[in-house]
This record gives structure tokens, C-alpha cells and sequence, in this order.
């Protein structure tokens, strides 16, 4: 297929306009024997959306221990422009957990269904002090026999794990998993010399930048300092409007530039759906008013936008250049997830994940693996 008259976004973060060409599944260059012309009228094209860090949407979660839920959410997300995901686990019993990982082995995606490149942990190794939503009653302790459950029941596709490395044991276990597992500081309350000795023993990823996590002080840095001052460390950032202000996420991307910011939805349930009612995360009872979901306490519990929503709201409300925004959604995600050679641009020979959005920033159709899986145009 021959894709004309749109502005694609290129390697170099510009909008240009020039032709697309499809074989099959794939992204490739001008050939000859192109059957098939799409008019994109004008609009613009990115790749699909990928988001590293989700646990649900559409009223299921990766934690259902169905695999129904799996394909719910799947087709959800596809839908809706992000075409490659990692589902998220909570820190839950360990049967719930192995659980998601035997259903990550055994998936399949139908056509109409994002790619699932890999399942998150984010726990059970985590800090009781900085929770979050996450559940208390089933924090562990580092513990190198668990993981080894976890990527065997899931045949290898353990991608990342949220830990916070001040745990006994914790920096042992990050580097008994480093080339392996891609180890991230997640719900913490650890210091900038911790969180330094957990970069040194594999650590080049942080979860929810500035969310469960101390804050960035001048005396006290924190995480924060400790990935601002390591150029391979990549931050998560939810740009939904609720976790965190406009301001400090304009703030992110000066301190660690435009490179080193992945945009994450870190969305629950709800999305998709009602947001005035109550639904669960983690077994917990989330509450949810407009764009914001919150356990009984207050705290905030995930989010109820998808990652095309967090990325408008990046552009439109937060002022983020469209440039930088949509290869923190794209690229960037997929460059830290190890998997930018088959999703996250439109070089030749990745997959066709195609999004085509209006002016306004209206998404108005999807191409999903060389297919139109819905368009307005």
C-alpha cells in the first residue's frame, strides 16, 4: 500500500511531507508493484502509541487472572492508538502474580489487538512507606527465587521490574538480574547515595517520575538527583493533569531532556468507561471523579486516561512540543523496552502501527500490522 498526501513524522522529530509505503505487516520503501493508494487528506501520521506502564481499562485488569480480560484490554488500547503495550502487574499474592505471567506465556493477539511486548512487575518489592495504591498486606522482600518463578512461568517476557532498592536484599537482586531484567526504582523511599548504588548494579529506569518516590531537594536529591545525574536512566511520566502539576512536568523535561522521558498512562479500569463511580485496583476499592481515581484515603490510584490522552494533554494543556511529546509515547518507550527496531517509528521495517491525527490533535484512524483497523478519512 502506498499512503499519500499526509505529514509523517520522521527519525529526526519533524513533520514532512512525504509517502508511506506498506508490505504486508511492515513499514518498508518505494516499491513497484503498490496495488492499493490510501489518501490521507492531509493529516498528520505517527507511529502507534506505546505504553510500558498500564494495568487496565475498559472495566478489566491484567490482574483478573482471566485471560479475557487480556484480549478486553488489548483491543481497548489498540482502538484507541496505542498499538503496543506492556501489562502491568500489582503487588498482590504471589499466585495472582504468577498468574498474570503463565496468562503473558500463553497469549495471543487476535488482529484486532495491540502487541504485548512484555509483562512490568511494579512490586511486590516495594517500600511500606511510599505505597501508593499498591496494596501493603502482600509487600515482599527481595527475593531473587520469586523473580525466577516469574520469568519462568512466563516463558522469558518479564521486562521490567519496579523495586526500591533501600530493601534488604535489594541491590543483591538487581544485580543478579542485570542483562536480564530491566530493573526500575519504583514506590521508594530511598536516598540519592541508595538510589546511586542502584544505578551502578544495573538500575536505568525510574517508574512514575516524582510519584511514590521523595521529592527532588536541594539537600536531599533523592532518586530524582540520582537519574538526572545518569544520562542511560529513563524516567516514566503520567502527563494525564492529575499526578503530576504542569509545571513540574515542563520541569522534567528541562532536567532530563527530551531523550530520556517515556510518557506512561498508568491507567486502571475505569478508563474508557463512567469516571463517577467506584471500581477496584488491586483488589482495593478505587473511587473515581472525572479524571481523577483515589482510594478511600485520598491517595491517587492509577489514572483513567489512555496514553493518547495523557499525549494531548501533554501538547495542548501542558504546552510539550508536539515534536518532543509524541516521541516520548513512541520511540522513546520503545528504545528503553528494547524493542525500537519492530514498533515506536515509521523507519522501514517496523511494524505498521499507524496513527493519523487531525489539527486538533483528534485521532482519526488506526493502522494496525499493515491494516486499517478503523478510520474517519
Amino acid at each position: 500500500m502506498k499512503i499519500t498526501n499526509i505529514k509523517q513524522f520522521k527519525p529526526n522529530r519533524e513533520f514532512k511531507r512525504e509517502d508511506l509505503h506498506t508490505l504486508g505487516e511492515f513499514l518498508v520503501g518505494a516499491h513497484f508493484d503498490e496495488d492499493e493508494v490510501l489518501d490521507g487528506q492531509g493529516l498528520y501520521v505517527i507511529p502507534g502509541l506505546v505504553d510500558i506502564h498500564l494495568h487496565a481499562a475498559y472495566g478489566a485488569d491484567f490482574m483478573d487472572g482471566d485471560e479475557k480480560s487480556w484480549h478486553k484490554i488489548a483491543r481497548f488500547e489498540a482502538e484507541h492508538g496505542i498499538t503496543s503495550l506492556c501489562p502491568t502487574t500489582m503487588t498482590m499474592t504471589e499466585d495472582e502474580i504468577l498468574k498474570a505471567c503463565s496468562i503473558m506465556n500463553s497469549y495471543k493477539p487476535s488482529d484486532n489487538e495491540a502487541f504485548l511486548h512484555g509483562l512490568y512487575l511494579e512490586g511486590p518489592f516495594i517500600s511500606p512507606n511510599k505505597t501508593g495504591a499498591q496494596n501493603s498486606e502482600f509487600i515482599k522482600k527481595p527475593n531473587l527465587e520469586f523473580v525466577n518463578k516469574a520469568i519462568e512461568a512466563s516463558n522469558n517476557q518479564v521486562k521490567f521490574l519496579g523495586i526500591a532498592p533501600e530493601l534488604d536484599g535489594a541491590i543483591e537482586l538487581i544485580s543478579a538480574l542485570r542483562n536480564k531484567v530491566i530493573c526500575s526504582i519504583a514506590h521508594t523511599a530511598c536516598s540519592y547515595e541508595t538510589a546511586m548504588k542502584a544505578i551502578a548494579a544495573g538500575v536505568n529506569h525510574l517508574t512514575h517520575l516524582f510519584n511514590a518516590m521523595p521529592p527532588f531537594l536541594h539537600r536531599a536529591p533523592g532518586p530524582i538527583g540520582a537519574a538526572v545525574e545518569t544520562e542511560s536512566c529513563f524516567c516514566e511520566l503520567i502527563s494525564d493533569g492529575v499526578h503530576v502539576h504542569p509545571s513540574a512536568v515542563k520541569a522534567a523535561f528541562k532536567l532530563f531532556g527530551k531523550d530520556k522521558i517515556v510518557l506512561i498512562s498508568d491507567s486502571m479500569m475505569a478508563t474508557g468507561l463512567d469516571t463517577d463511580k467506584s471500581y477496584t485496583l488491586g483488589g482495593q476499592e478505587v473511587f473515581v471523579s472525572g479524571k481523577k481515581a483515589t482510594l478511600k484515603d485520598g491517595t491517587i490510584a492509577g489514572s483513567v486516561s489512555t496514553l493518547f490522552d495523557c499525549l494531548k494533554t501533554a501538547i495542548t494543556q501542558i504546552g510539550i512540543p508536539i515534536e518532543e511529546a509524541v516521541a516520548c509515547a513512541t520511540y522513546t518507550p520503545a528504545l528503553c523496552a528494547g524493542i525500537s527496531d519492530k514498533v515506536g517509528s515509521l523507519n522501514s521495517g517496523c511494524y505498521a502501527n499507524l496513527l493519523f491525527i487531525d489539527k486538533n490533535l483528534e485521532l482519526q484512524g488506526v493502522m494496525l500490522r499493515g491494516k486499517m483497523l478503523w478510520q474517519n478519512f
